[in-house]
């Protein structure tokens, strides 16, 4: 694949940005939706069924403050399997957040007495009111998942699940992969760490991301099976690829989760995977796009529960 030099309007091609350059990036964020409108108040609505409680909170100054939600099964039971969802760790990607939401409020019930929940629908909430996959301090949480890690959603995240990360059988974190980023978040970051920026393509559909140190390509297709059932599954590329990585299933790639410091790699959960949903199919509505993060969720458990 070739590089090119992409213009960006932050920084000098080839030099990392300093402090300067983060903070000009981050003064041109504006506020474009409301986490206490969209999932503060859907979180409210759930507190009569389920156990809504903070875990944390973000602050990057006035104005910037934002409480963290987990929500917990009422019926908690240490005897139970512990299953763990997130969304909204790349605030920018819509369905992760409101997947997670909607399965809360239609299908989490089904699993009363069965299973542990442990939801976390919106990890980033300041990159979720700007349309944003990285946090205020231009750091990409999803890339910082690790000790002392120096974004706060991670951090955050980590210190909640660090006392039943033992427990945890089944983790599932849901995401979006968008064209905005080819068009705008692959080029900040190649201008951010100083590098050429390296064009690449989008795949149309949705797929699934397992661990390439803890591969549970049965689970992987159980979740891909499901949400066939709902929306297309992305093919592969003419190299056998998507987004750069070999195609090890049908709709499913492996990255080394731990490695990497990606949110899927918190726990020693036995199975894990990531959700890639692409809102911007002309061939999936939004609609489609939240009831595919759904179907995977249940999808995910079902496997989990059965196959303990």
């Amino acid at each position: 694949m070739h590089t090119i030099e992409r213009f960006h309007p932050i920084g000098m091609p080839g030099t990392p940005w300093g402090a300067g350059e983060k903070a000009a990036w981050r003064a041109q964020q504006r506020v474009r939706r409301r986490y206490a409108d969209d999932v503060v108040a859907s979180l409210d609505r759930l507190r009569e069924r389920f156990d809504v409680d903070t875990y944390g909170g973000l602050d990057y100054g006035p104005g910037e403050r934002y409480p963290l939600y987990a929500v917990r099964s009422r019926d908690w039971n240490d005897a139970l399997p512990l299953m763990l969802v997130t969304g909204g760790v790349h605030g920018y990607e819509t369905s992760g957040v409101h997947g997670a939401l909607q399965f809360l409020e239609q299908r989490a019930a089904e699993y009363a007495g069965r299973a542990n929940l442990l939801v976390v629908p919106c990890v980033s909430p300041w990159g979720y009111e700007r349309i944003h996959r990285w946090n205020a301090d231009a750091l990409d949480p999803n890339r910082s998942f690790r000790a002392d890690s120096p974004a706060q959603e991670s951090a955050a995240l980590i210190a909640l699940v660090a006392p039943v990360k033992d427990r945890v059988l089944m983790h599932i974190d849901l995401h979006e992969t968008t064209d905005s980023d080819e068009t705008e978040f692959r080029p900040a970051l190649a201008a951010r760490d100083g590098k050429p920026f390296e064009p690449g393509e989008i795949p149309d559909g949705f797929y699934l991301v397992d661990d390439s140190e803890n591969r549970q390509p049965v689970f992987q297709q159980a979740v891909i099976a499901a949400v066939a059932r709902v929306t297309h599954i992305a093919p592969a590329d003419a190299q056998g690829e998507i987004i750069g990585s070999p195609v090890v299933a049908e709709g499913v790639i492996e990255y080394p989760v731990k490695s990497l410091g990606l949110c899927t790699g918190i726990t020693d959960a036995r199975y894990t995977t990531i959700t890639e949903v692409y809102p911007d199919s002309p061939k999936a509505t939004p609609v489609q796009c939240n009831d595919a993060q759904v179907a995977a969720v249940v999808a995910a458990i079902d496997y989990a529960l059965a196959h303990p």
